[in-house]
């Protein structure tokens, strides 16, 4: 029989970061109700979570495609971890033991029986949740997760730097994967200095891709130093059609051959970034789309020429999340260190000012949340 009984010291109550005014930039610390896990369900005691720029595209309702506006009083959060507490009736075989860590993802919930799911495309799940959105996310101290669907973070990885992983570490990897690049192509990383973007340099590293990044000159030392064969600032280039034709061609002059590249990852919002994106690719090659732009839909998505697409045998992708398996792959290249997370740690009254920040497009790296600072 699973073990139903929760652990000691568990409160009745704790903090949590709430959205209190869902359009706005503004979060509140509240105090509610623990909750017990169901069956198939654990509760975490939460130690950190890493701070996505989804949190706050659901925190402003900037995303029409969601089914409903964000509700006052929605905890956010979906790159959580901590440590199990309690163990609902179902887990048995789980796999999971009190006082291990695990995470909770993006999709906070896949059902693992639906067609998506056994395609492998748990972010198509037909009956799947959002963390933060559908659900309680991973901004407060004890969160409920699906027994099946949490992940397991391995020894030696710390919790702070495994926690933007389970989302950012996670879409990045399954991205890369399905560019079909091959060790030796040339890969480009759009956005390559950002939380996504510095992920995905780390990644396409790993899996031996010559890595070509772009993104503004004050990123150019830290996006090198991850293991960029080639950087093109932007600050090079004006912001005009004729500066976007240069772009193109220095990236594809850069790239293997000359060619153009196997694969576009575009892991910035930046509308320029996918319209620059598709003629960068050679004979063959995938479009990557990760970042969600706000505001104008890009060319390249909403009118991309047939003829282009049918001579060139050019594709198309979106990557919103990876699967359980990327999961359980991503964690592994952090614990083999080819995969680092570079983060500041912040306590959990500062998520406002954290957002603020992104806003303003002045975080370098990724910002983690202390959910035991309070």
């Amino acid at each position: 029989m699973a073990e139903t009984a929760q652990a000691p010291q568990i409160p009745t109550h704790h903090k949590a970061i709430v959205y209190d005014k869902p359009g706005e930039i503004s979060t509140k610390i509240e105090t509610v109700e623990t909750p017990k896990p169901g069956n198939g369900e654990v509760l975490l005691k939460m130690t950190h979570s890493g701070v996505c720029h989804s949190d706050q595209a659901v925190m402003a309702n900037r995303w029409p495609w969601l089914p409903a506006p964000t509700q006052a009083g929605q905890i956010g959060g979906h790159e959580g971890v901590g440590e199990v507490v309690a163990l609902g009736p179902g887990t048995e075989n789980s796999g999971l033991k009190i006082g291990q860590r695990a995470g909770i993802k993006w999709m906070s919930s896949a059902c693992g029986n639906c067609l998506a799911c056994l395609c492998g495309r748990d972010g198509c799940c037909l009956n799947g949740k959002i963390s933060g959105y559908y659900t309680p996310g991973t901004f407060q101290q004890y969160a409920i997760g699906p027994a099946h669907y949490v992940t397991p973070i391995p020894d030696g990885v710390p919790s702070d730097l495994a926690a933007p992983l389970l989302c950012a570490g996670v879409t990045v990897y399954a991205a890369l994967r399905k560019t079909g690049a091959q060790p030796g192509d040339s890969v480009v990383i759009a956005g390559a200095g950002g939380g996504l973007g510095h992920l995905a340099v780390q990644c396409s590293r790993a899996m031996g891709f010559r890595t070509i990044g772009i993104d503004s000159a004050s990123k150019e030392e830290f996006v090198m130093g991850l293991g960029c064969e080639k950087f093109f600032s932007l600050d090079n280039y004006s912001r005009d059609d004729e500066g976007s034709a240069k772009l193109i061609k220095d990236v594809r002059d850069a790239s293997q051959l000359g060619l153009g590249a196997v694969g576009v990852v575009v892991c910035t919002a930046a509308n320029a970034a996918y319209t620059q994106a598709l003629p960068m690719l050679r004979f063959g090659g995938t479009l990557v789309a990760v970042g969600i732009p706000e505001g104008a839909v890009p060319q390249p998505i909403s009118k991309a020429d047939p003829a282009t697409l049918l001579a060139q045998e050019l594709t198309i992708r979106g990557s919103a999340v990876g699967n359980r398996k990327d999961a359980l792959e991503t964690m592994d290249l952090a614990k083999r260190g080819l995969l680092k997370t570079y983060f500041e740690v912040q306590p959990m009254s500062a998520l406002t000012d954290v957002f603020n920040r992104m806003e303003a497009m002045t975080l370098k790296g990724r910002v983690v949340i202390d959910l035991q600072s309070e």
